[in-house]
């Protein structure tokens, strides 16, 4: 055979360019990557902004590098963790705290499934989770932990479907849910009229701007490639016109909704619960409650012991020096930095608002 030193001596050659094409190949990969992961940090880029020139009044540009949504509902997420009722440590069902508490008796021949006498109908991240905790406390309530959703998205099942849900009750207790959905379905107002006129219904509320943001952390800790807040807000920027479409926003209009409920209920009826005595005060805001569902007053400061590194109260048993019974992870997350215009444009955007509702309830929430 004849030698070939042409062929030979290209092979290390042709060698080298293929080891050059993969690592080639590898820089581009991470250079995809790091581009991907910067466009999913909103907060982050925000955060740089502001710290640039946080007084400058925002323009349309700073917004558009955040991409509008298709889909302006991103936050009524199905799948929230406190609709499955395990937003606190140590969630048992319907204990609040263990068997040998002496809150909550074992089931016994005497105990029935009723159907709600008061309910927990609003608003989502105002504090219903705390509240339906805190009431569990009370020896003569019982609640279902879980979100039934009955008069939203489950009403075609019927009242039966809807009762078996509820815990066992004794003569003289009460049965409770809480769906904080209800406040803001124009359905369900009358539904739960139908089921009973003589229905007690509790609202907490929170001051919708700090409400709304709460809302669109929580969905942006399970999609985190969710446009911005800032992109969410406006319909347009320029106009500033608030988009009222999105669900974040429309739910802090809350004279609005309660008109509503007023078509159907006497106001003697609802009581508004402040979100943020519920952490600041949670032995006052009780008392008012167990006050307006006829009760009398077993839950007291002495169940509450604020816990400062969470920002909120735990509970506990005054008999006992067991450990405190406290919101889980789900509950406390750090907001994302909101560029401080658009938190000034929502202010004044919800000022009217506010304003009818305290004129509405009697009470001033001290929002603004």
């Amino acid at each position: 055979m004849e030698y070939s030193p042409h062929c030979h001596s290209t092979q290390p050659v042709i060698n080298k360019l293929f080891v050059f094409c993969i690592m080639l190949s590898l820089w581009v990969y991470m250079l995809y990557c790091c581009v991907g992961y910067s466009s999913t940090t909103p907060s982050f880029m925000m955060e740089e902004r502001s710290s640039r020139n946080p007084l400058r009044p925002l323009q349309k540009q700073d917004l558009e590098m955040f991409p509008k949504s298709q889909s302006m509902d991103l936050l009524n997420n199905e799948s929230d963790a406190d609709s499955k009722g395990d937003g606190w440590e140590e969630n048992k069902g319907d204990v609040a705290y263990d068997e040998d508490s002496g809150v909550a008796g074992a089931p016994n021949g005497s105990e029935t499934k009723k159907l709600p006498q008061a309910i927990i109908i609003g608003v989502k991240k105002g504090g219903t989770r705390a509240l339906l905790e805190f009431l569990r406390l009370h020896p003569d309530i019982r609640a279902v932990g879980a979100e039934p959703h009955f008069f939203d998205r489950n009403y075609e099942k019927g009242l039966e479907w809807y009762r078996e849900l509820m815990p066992k009750t004794e003569e003289g207790q009460l049965t409770m849910e809480k769906t904080p959905s209800y406040f803001v379905t124009k359905e369900v107002p009358g539904r739960i009229h139908a089921m009973s006129k003589d229905t007690k219904l509790i609202v907490v509320v929170r001051d919708p701007v700090t409400r709304a943001i709460s809302d669109y952390t929580q969905t942006r800790s399970k999609k985190p490639d969710i446009p911005s807040f800032e992109s969410l807000t406006f319909r347009n920027i320029t106009a500033n016109l608030i988009d009222t479409s999105w669900s974040a926003v429309q739910i802090g209009m809350y004279a609005r909704h309660l008109e509503q409920w007023l078509q159907f209920f006497p106001m003697s009826q609802l009581l508004f619960v402040s979100g943020e005595r519920l952490i600041s005060d949670p032995a006052g805001e009780m008392a008012r409650i167990q006050h307006f569902l006829g009760l009398r007053r077993e839950v007291t400061h002495k169940h509450f012991h604020f816990n400062p590194a969470k920002g909120f109260p735990c509970l506990k048993r005054p008999e006992s020096n067991s450990k405190p019974h406290c919101l889980g992870k789900t509950k406390g997350r750090t907001h994302p930095n909101i560029h401080p215009d658009v938190i000034q444009r929502l202010r004044e955007f919800y000022k009217p608002f506010n304003k009818k509702f305290y004129h509405m309830t009697g009470h001033n929430f001290g929002w603004d």
